[in-house]
């Protein structure tokens, strides 16, 4: 007999399973809806709530949400359509709904497909049952962020970038209680970056652990069709740059994904925002504090990059790349510019490099954080300003959670935004982030 370390090893026991075989559902609510009042009463999770539940509702409680609160319809009509429609994960719908679609409709479940952000691409199966799912504006359209709605499997599945099941009152928001819900996430087959969520909604009868299976195997499917669709880029393509909220920068170049050293992720940031190319003495100003640092040093740093490219990819006199770069960082920038500030914060993963010091990289990552704070504060937006303070770059940005305690004032985040006025009052210089 397969003793419960062995079965836990053998995956057979999951935590992030809802409700396991043999266990009575009926018993199982009763004891989480009590569970569920003595934390929005108390703020205290009872022993038989799972982990990640109790930090989701956490989490939850932090970001301001209330357990009778409602979903907020963010894209309607033309805008949905073509947000949809240019979305990464338009390609692989009508995989969705050949692996998933039969079983949502005979077992009168819904499928959904959210963004990074958590808001509702698509919302589709039993007709009666997404009637039902109106009423909580479970639709199209709707935001569903974690911290916007709750623990609820699309929201937490985003947040916490794995699949998760969240049953019956397990949900944070009391109107979504009656429904249970399995989703996966769908992550860009080359870069990694998240994409969405792929979600199965329905009644009790997806707490069994084959649900979470199920939409992890969908999931895996969809990414495994992105990577079919996916073009290998050619030599002569635009080189991708990712280099926000990681410390050495991903580049993508002639379909080789090459992992960057810090001082080489330094150099090809600054070296994409200057096509006309920089001098050796104005690189060595922009990457180096120490005035000490000879130009023998840069030029060791350049040949080495120059052999990691390839050739043909990194000139000099002066030092430029002889072709285009796309980066994480221009995208928010230019999505800022136009006053797309949803999107500017669905393509901002964290700060610029953030453990770099040198002086240039500094700067950039200084102003791009401050513009996406002041469109934030200046918008006022809830959503999104709880997404940004509750992200790890916005946990002590004061200006963010006083700008949030004005639009969603309510006891948790007062309470953080009175913690954060109390520590930062003992520095005479402001917290930059």
């Amino acid at each position: 007999m397969s003793s419960p370390i062995a079965l836990r090893e053998a995956g057979l026991t999951d935590p992030w399973v809802a409700l396991n075989p043999g266990a009575d559902p009926v018993e199982r609510v009763r004891v989480l809806r009590r569970a569920h009042e003595t934390f929005t009463e108390a703020g205290t999770v009872s022993r038989p709530v799972r982990s990640v539940v109790a930090d989701s509702w956490r989490r939850s409680a932090r970001a301001g949400v209330g357990p009778d609160g409602s979903a907020c319809v963010e894209l309607t009509d033309g805008d949905l359509g073509s947000y949809r429609a240019e979305h990464p994960l338009a390609p692989v719908m009508p995989l969705f709904r050949e692996l998933m679609g039969t079983f949502a409709s005979d077992g009168e479940h819904l499928l959904a497909v959210c963004d990074a952000q958590g808001r509702l691409l698509w919302v589709e199966g039993h007709p009666v049952t997404r009637q039902k799912a109106d009423g909580m504006n479970f639709v199209p359209g709707a935001r569903w962020a974690e911290s916007a709605m709750g623990t609820n499997a699309p929201g937490t599945a985003v947040a916490l970038d794995r699949p998760v099941q969240v049953f019956a009152a397990e949900h944070f928001i009391r109107r979504v209680q009656p429904w249970t819900c399995a989703a996966a996430p769908v992550h860009d087959p080359r870069t990694g970056r998240l994409l969405g969520a792929v979600d199965i909604t329905g009644g009790d009868g997806l707490a069994h652990p084959h649900s979470l299976g199920f939409v992890q195997a969908v999931a895996r499917a969809a990414e495994s069709q992105l990577a079919l669709l996916t073009p290998i880029p050619a030599a002569t393509d635009a080189l991708q740059l990712t280099a926000l909220g990681r410390d050495e920068a991903l580049l993508v170049a002639d379909g080789r994904k090459l992992r960057l050293s810090r001082r080489h992720s330094e150099l090809l940031v600054l070296l994409s925002r200057h096509p006309d190319g920089l001098t050796g003495d104005e690189l060595l100003c922009s990457l180096y504090e120490d005035e000490s640092v000879t130009p023998v040093t840069l030029r060791a740093e350049l040949a080495r990059l120059r052999r990691l490219l390839g050739s043909g990819v990194l000139g000099s006199r002066p030092y430029r790349l002889a072709v285009p770069v796309e980066s994480d960082v221009s995208v928010v920038e230019r999505r800022l510019a136009a006053g797309a500030i949803t999107a500017a914060v669905t393509a901002y993963a964290g700060p610029l490099l953030p453990g770099s010091q040198a002086p240039a990289v500094v700067r950039l990552r200084r102003r791009l954080a401050d513009g996406l704070r002041a469109a934030l504060v200046a918008g006022g937006d809830p959503d999104l300003l709880a997404c940004w303070a509750q992200a790890s770059w916005g946990e002590d940005d004061l200006d963010a959670w006083r700008a949030l305690a004005a639009v969603r004032p309510t006891a948790p985040i007062q309470a953080r935004l009175a913690e954060l006025e109390a520590e930062q009052s003992a520095y005479p210089w402001p917290v930059r982030h």
